[in-house]
């Protein structure tokens, strides 16, 4: 008999082994070991890089792999070019250098907050290709599917002569992003602050490392989640008052993602003062997602928290983190140990409720960052600010959201957007169309960019009061729930005072007055820390606050 095979061309199964032990043979004349001489990075990573490689970059929240961005915005464009970007976070200049250079070409990312603007503009003169802007997890989640990186550049603290990386306090995306490249045959550069002979813990095996550089300073780390506590204002107290009372307490809400915000930070503020007056501790938020943020510290010292899993650290909360191991997720050398895809996940998946600002909502409470002029991309929000639908577990939160007695009704996730009614410049939150409709137009896009979509927000809190839109019955009712907490805005206009007070009886919304709160008390009086020298005092110094928050 024949063989099945007859007639089928043999062929290799290690081509992209194959391509990688040609790379790195190239480095002979540059490196004996896994250790890259600082001063021939740019010449090794046009030796390991070739045209059109699909590169992902570190370029997270906080944590840059400054050192390796910079030095790929120095090669020889015409060594590299046309290259495909995988950055989350474009943070810095040179991430977007690279394409006014001619070395990158196309760029898939989350969110591009400090760049937002140059970005618009250079997508418009033609200068980038877009691929997608994504969330994190699903961006993370390519990089194992279609967008398979074949180079990995990442950041470190530490390395040792093995190749090991302890990422400390801030390991952040790094193991997913590595994990990618190094088990498909790709290449994975780590710069790194020091190399030192014993870490103090292995983050990373060096198995899956295969160059280790010593940056010419240490990576860049932003405290991108300190509030100081002094630009809390009085509406914004009083809007942390409506989401304690009338969301947190009335749907028990004991696990919750805050983003960053003064509005999230008030409410953390207020936990240790208000939430104490109301007798809650014990009875909402037990459990968080969420970066160390210093406004937390006062409702961790007095004992309303019992977990924190975070996304990355934050800068001078380490000592504090390291003397509350009963809180915080660390390593036998008691830093911290973030993880950022996983405290997406769980911040996805695991929480009741999520609570987070933006720059625009409209009528159905469509919500976007992407305005006019600026594309910032989404981050994680709509990770957490959408209701999961594989979710399967329930919690008292998630069986409150419940409207109807059907035999196989399900439970949802809380999902609170809290804004003023009005932007600084006196520009209106609530516009009758969003200006993601443009920049979709503008672009080429092919969706809107929107953030939040509305038929995932459950709770919309201004500081008119509280629009609870999971009641409503109707698309038509939930405009009228919104119009009636908008204020003076083009939206908030449309209101009628018969059908708003018809809505209150209804509890569809509710006005301070209708929580027992007085808008008088609203003052910052209430907050538990009202400066940063306070959250030092309240951490017994163990908080060290960069120095541009200190006021003393």
């Amino acid at each position: 008999m024949g063989s099945i095979h007859a007639g089928v061309q043999k062929r290799s199964w290690k081509t992209r082994l194959e391509a990688k032990e040609k790379r790195i043979a190239q480095m002979k004349d540059i490196t004996k070991d896994n250790i890259i001489p600082t001063n021939r990075i740019i010449e090794a990573l046009e030796n390991l890089i070739t045209p059109g490689d699909r590169v992902v970059l570190e370029g997270n929240n906080q944590k840059q792999a400054a050192f390796l961005s910079e030095a790929l915005s120095q090669t020889n464009p015409k060594k590299l070019y046309d290259l495909h970007m995988i950055i989350s976070s474009i943070s810095r200049p040179e991430h977007l250098d690279l394409f006014e250079l001619g070395i990158a070409k196309k760029i898939d990312f989350s969110y591009a907050g400090p760049q937002s603007l140059r970005m618009a503009q250079m997508l418009e003169d033609g200068k980038l290709t877009m691929g997608e802007i994504h969330t994190y997890v699903e961006l993370y989640g390519r990089l194992f599917i279609d967008l398979i990186p074949s180079i990995a550049l990442v950041a470190a603290d530490k390395a040792d002569s093995a190749g090991n990386l302890y990422t400390g306090a801030n390991t952040e995306e790094t193991p997913t992003l590595v994990e990618a490249a190094a088990f498909r045959d790709g290449i994975v550069i780590a710069q790194v602050n020091e190399l030192t002979d014993e870490l103090p813990r292995v983050d990373i095996p060096g198995s899956w490392i295969d160059y280790v550089v010593v940056a010419d300073k240490p990576y860049q780390l932003e405290p991108l989640f300190t509030r100081d506590p002094r630009h809390i204002t009085d509406i914004q107290v009083l809007q942390a008052m409506m989401i304690i009372r009338g969301i947190y307490e009335r749907h028990e809400v004991q696990s919750l993602n805050h983003g960053i915000g003064y509005n999230t930070a008030a409410i953390e503020l207020l936990l240790p003062t208000y939430g104490e007056s109301l007798d809650l501790k014990g009875k909402i938020c037990k459990h968080w997602a969420l970066n160390p943020h210093p406004t937390l510290i006062p409702a961790i010292e007095s004992g309303w928290v019992e977990s924190v899993h975070c996304f990355g650290g934050e800068v001078g909360m380490e000592k504090y983190v390291k003397s509350r191991r009963d809180v915080f997720f660390t390593g036998r050398d008691g830093s911290l140990r973030s993880n950022r895809t996983l405290c997406q996940l769980a911040g996805q998946y695991a929480v009741d409720l999520f609570v987070g600002s933006t720059l625009q909502i409209d009528s159905m409470g469509n919500s976007s960052t992407v305005t006019s002029g600026r594309l910032a991309g989404f981050g994680g929000a709509p990770n957490m600010g959408h209701d999961p639908g594989g979710r399967r577990h329930s919690t008292p939160a998630w069986l409150n959201m419940m409207t109807h007695d059907d035999p196989l009704a399900r439970g949802r996730k809380l999902v609170v957007q809290v804004a003023e009614t009005f932007q600084t410049g006196n520009k209106p939150v609530f516009v009758e169309s969003l200006d993601a409709l443009d920049v979709k137009n503008d672009t080429g896009l092919a969706t809107t960019p929107i953030m939040i979509y509305g038929e995932d927000v459950t709770h919309v809190v201004t500081e008119e009061g509280i629009a609870y839109l999971y009641k409503a019955t109707s698309m038509e009712e939930r405009k009228r729930a919104i119009e009636a907490i908008a204020g003076v805005t083009p939206i908030g206009l449309k209101h009628d005072v018969k059908r708003s007070d018809k809505l209150r009886r209804e509890r569809l919304i509710a006005l301070p007055e209708d929580l027992g709160i007085r808008r008088t008390d609203a003052k910052r009086s209430l907050l538990a820390a009202k400066n940063v020298a306070d959250l030092v005092d309240w951490s017994e110094g163990l908080y060290e606050p960069p120095m541009k928050f200190r006021s003393w």
